[in-house]
């Protein structure tokens, strides 16, 4: 079994940035991550409001920053998925997917959140057929294509104007009456030739042929009435369509572990965390969009993991004895 100070169990921005405070802190760190560095960090086209990035840099170029940061400090990296979390005493196990193990006294999750679903007919079957969840990776498919885009927050205006750039198409539909996105970000939408908006409308369903290779053609859409939470108001209308972008919201990535450790989780599943990060589970940190916050940034996520990592690096000199 692989030891270690500090194991942080996701590397995107608040992972990164744990692992280089960690790092600095003169602790072993092994970051943990399935896919590559950066996270959600990485669909970010252009990366224009972070402090101090400016001229701005695309998602991939900033995520990369940060992982050279960590690596420069003595961070160790395994790209590797975490299949389960547990503890005895003061020791944390990680179960690795490829079988093996390792061990420290303190955990940092920043496993962020995966998109969440409209769960309608023809999501499923028409997913990466013209359904997608990222403008960046799909968007330049669909050049001078006729776009719909379902979400009212910062995600969905964001993507939206991504989208505007390849379409003078983008049919921007929110059931809510208004945006719940930051107001410049939704400015920038409800200005934009290129976007149309509906609000108090939701999609339905999503059409397209079945047979192999057959792409999106069309979707389902219904007007809402706000006083009635969103309920179905009027006939159901049917409009061609190339694609659909959905960002209607996400989902915390806590189920390797939310029921070994027992840890307390708010209704949706997000981690409950102090302000120094920790978790009600001794030892187990919370940072970025894994945690209970009412902002979801890459500048907030990158302050959650240097908070988490320095309250870490306390726990780890108060189990040693410690004190300064």
């Amino acid at each position: 079994m692989t030891e270690a100070d500090l194991i942080i169990i996701g590397a995107g921005p608040a992972g990164l940035t744990a692992a280089q405070y960690g790092a600095r802190a003169n602790l072993s760190v092994v970051v943990l991550e399935q896919l590559a560095p950066g996270g959600q960090a990485l669909l970010i086209d252009v990366l224009e409001n972070y402090p101090g990035i400016a001229p701005e840099k695309t998602g991939f170029e900033f995520a990369q920053d940060l992982c050279n940061q960590a690596e420069s400090f003595g961070a160790k990296f395994l790209m590797e998925e975490v299949k389960t979390l547990d503890k005895e005493a003061d020791t944390f196990t990680v179960s690795l997917a490829s079988g093996q193990k390792l061990s420290s006294p303190a955990v940092i999750v920043a496993t962020g959140a995966t998109h969440r679903h409209l769960d309608i007919p023809g999501e499923k079957e028409f997913s990466g057929r013209g359904v997608s969840y990222c403008a960046t990776c799909d968007g330049p498919f669909f050049k001078d294509k006729k776009i719909f885009v379902a979400g009212g927050g910062d995600s969905a205006c964001v993507e939206a104007q991504y989208l505007s750039r390849l379409t003078n198409e983008v049919i921007m539909v929110h059931r809510r009456e208004k945006f719940r996105a930051q107001k410049a970000l939704a400015d920038r939408v409800l200005q934009n030739p290129n976007i149309k908006v509906r609000f108090n409308t939701t999609i339905k369903e999503i059409k397209g042929s079945q047979e192999m290779g057959g792409k999106l053609s069309s979707v389902v859409l219904a007007e809402t009435c706000p006083e009635l939470d969103a309920k179905p108001a009027s006939p159901l209308t049917e409009e061609s369509a190339d694609a659909v972008f959905i960002f209607v919201g996400s989902v915390p990535q806590t189920s390797f572990f939310a029921d070994s450790l027992k840890i307390e989780l708010d209704k949706t599943g997000y981690i409950i965390a102090d302000s120094g990060m920790a978790s009600s589970v001794p030892g187990l940190f919370a940072a970025g969009d894994v945690r209970v916050s009412p902002f979801r940034q890459v500048v907030t996520a990158a302050g959650d993991g240097a908070i988490a990592a320095h309250y870490a690096s306390a726990y780890i000199d108060k189990l040693k004895g410690q004190t300064y």
